[in-house]
């Protein structure tokens, strides 16, 4: 087994079919090995489930490496360790325990909260994203990592990159309006502050602009918040890429709004990449 792998959780159900497809295609992708994982109470009840995986997978990708483990305990938990040290890991978005639907008690839900590295989850309405964009959202310079991975990404898929900026104003104290257009000072650092904002996307990239040549980068600020700029956007991407502030510790969902919203409504795959 090479150590570079893609981690899929299993379960024998329809939807973690579907995940591990789009976790073999990355595996292949990335030139990785696949680690097919089913987490149960009783190791021997996990024989046919991982038989049937592997043997898809072996059907269609012949030369990829493939590794299948049983695992007691509950998928939480157990997808959370295999994912340390995985290059990415991919679970669907029902099954897993009965739960329907990206509930709070959910797997894909509550992983996201504690995958170490990337996750994807396999969701939306695309069957395959050959020649799709790949959609990253950006907000602060705390998403580099997200953006490196969407860069790599593109690269990897010989696909465009668009990315989504969200640009927040601060308050500006009203003023009485100049004679002359734009002029006032008030008007001045606003025009300045849209202009730098404007420029974040671009400068944000920079270094990595340059580390991947082949990528082409369209980029564009919103201002009114990103979640429904990206979540129109997925309609048309192969995959879209957020980073991730966890909230340990704190009342209310263990990921924020954007993530909230896309994992429930993308019509594609969503990367989840946690920040440094």
């Amino acid at each position: 087994m090479t150590d570079r792998h893609v981690v899929v959780g299993v379960d024998g159900s329809l939807v973690a079919v579907r995940a591990l497809d789009w976790a073999a295609e990355e595996a292949a992708r990335r030139g990785a090995a696949l680690r097919i994982v089913y987490a149960v109470a009783d190791r021997d009840e996990a024989g046919p489930v991982l038989a049937s995986a592997a043997s898809r997978v072996h059907e269609r990708h012949p030369g990829l490496p493939v590794e299948t483990r049983a695992v007691e305990g509950g998928a939480v938990r157990v997808l959370a360790g295999e994912s340390e040290g995985a290059v990415l890991t991919v679970v669907g978005t029902r099954g897993f325990g009965g739960v329907s639907g990206l509930l709070a008690g959910s797997v894909s839900w509550r992983l996201a909260a504690h995958a170490h590295g990337p996750l994807l989850v396999a969701r939306g309405d695309h069957p395959r994203d050959e020649g799709r964009e790949v959609l990253l959202g950006l907000e602060s310079d705390a998403d580099e990592a997200a953006a490196a991975y969407a860069f790599q990404e593109a690269s990897r898929r010989g696909a465009r990159l668009r990315v989504v900026h969200s640009a927040t104003h601060r308050h500006t104290t009203p003023e009485l309006p100049s004679l002359v257009a734009a002029t006032s000072p008030g008007q001045q650092r606003q025009a300045q502050s849209d202009r730098a904002e404007e420029a974040v996307p671009r400068f944000g990239i920079a270094r990595l602009r340059e580390e991947y040549p082949e990528v082409e980068v369209d980029s564009r600020t919103v201002r009114t918040g990103p979640t429904h700029a990206l979540l129109a956007g997925t309609r048309e991407a192969g995959v879209v890429v957020i980073g991730t502030r966890r909230r340990v510790g704190r009342l209310g969902p263990p990921l924020g709004p954007v993530a909230h919203v896309l994992l429930h409504h993308s019509h594609c795959p969503v990367v989840l990449v946690p920040t440094t």
